[in-house]
């Protein structure tokens, strides 16, 4: 009798581990401005996140991470003590329409690297602690973040979501639907390079950064954009947020792609302020992914069989 009741226990537990895990990161459950892009399908992208100021209104995007936390760039806080003035709104899909599955969120904390001072120096990354956790809906989801040192390969196709200027200095208009664009990730030393050809614009792409985008332009984050995320999608089906919407020199422009803050490189930041983040490679192939489905799918059979 006794050792039925510790498989029981043992069986729960492992149950509780399981579903613990249930909401899972990356996978809209909806299927229903950049430049250059599109309007985005009804939550289609369910991490967005809008972030104003009750002066400004709408000045940066960001991305759900956890209940508590949304991830955003360094540079939309320029003083990260004065945060009384800030919103955040999840479940959003139009910047001035209805929206009827929106929740609004006053911001407790932000947190930014130490020695943070200009986009173009590297360390553009901001944790954003909300003063009320989120609630998980079809509309509002988080979005999964990369194992330290992920690699996401040159050319593979990822997304920019945001509601920034579709053209520089030309806003969004009507009621201003989220929009999203497709790019390529760029190689590192041939993004360094194209931003090279006018060497009166010095920009040096940084170990902490990445770029994506188009060398004949055309399609690319813009100004209100900054703080969003470029996402991956992975060989599961779930997104990885790659990049976090940096800067750039003007928007869509031949030879200037857009610069992003790698999010892989500030893995152990994120995990030491940031409890419960779903993190997953950026590879082709998340092996360690499938072998804990391996190995909890044997658990649970072994434990079956012990409780006949």
């Amino acid at each position: 009798m006794r050792n039925t009741s510790y498989c029981w226990i043992a069986f729960l537990v492992l149950i509780g581990l399981w579903t613990a895990a249930a909401q899972e990161c990356g996978r809209p459950q909806m299927s229903n401005r950049i430049v250059g892009g599109s309007s985005a399908s009804e939550g289609a992208w369910p991490w967005q996140v809008d972030i104003q100021t009750e002066n400004q209104g709408h000045i940066c995007g960001g991305t759900v991470i956890t209940e508590n936390w949304v991830l955003s760039a360094a540079h939309c806080f320029p003083n990260p003590n004065d945060i009384s003035s800030y919103i955040i709104y999840v479940g959003r899909q139009q910047l001035q329409g209805w929206n009827p599955d929106e929740t609004s969120h006053r911001v407790r904390r932000v947190v930014v690297p130490l020695g943070y001072t200009d986009p173009q120096l590297g360390q553009d990354i901001a944790l954003v602690e909300l003063a009320s956790p989120v609630i998980w809906t079809e509309r509002i989801q988080p979005v999964c973040l990369p194992t330290a040192g992920s690699q996401f390969s040159s050319d593979m196709r990822c997304m920019i979501t945001g509601w920034g200027d579709i053209r520089d200095g030309v806003a969004l208009q009507g009621v201003g639907p989220l929009q999203e664009v497709q790019v390529p990730i760029i190689d590192s030393k041939a993004c360094q390079d194209m931003f090279l050809i006018n060497p009166t614009e010095n920009v040096d792409i940084r170990f902490d950064m990445m770029c994506a985008g188009f060398q004949q332009g055309g399609k690319d984050s813009c100004q209100g954009d900054s703080g969003g995320p470029l996402v991956c999608q992975v060989s599961d089906g779930s997104w990885v947020q790659a990049g976090i919407v940096s800067f750039s020199l003007g928007c869509a422009k031949a030879n200037r792609p857009g610069v992003y803050a790698k999010v892989s490189s500030f893995t152990d930041f994120i995990q030491s302020h940031v409890g419960g983040v779903q993190l997953k490679s950026g590879s082709c192939h998340n092996w360690a992914d499938r072998v804990m489905v391996f190995i909890r799918t044997a658990i649970l059979l072994v434990l079956v069989q012990m409780l006949r």
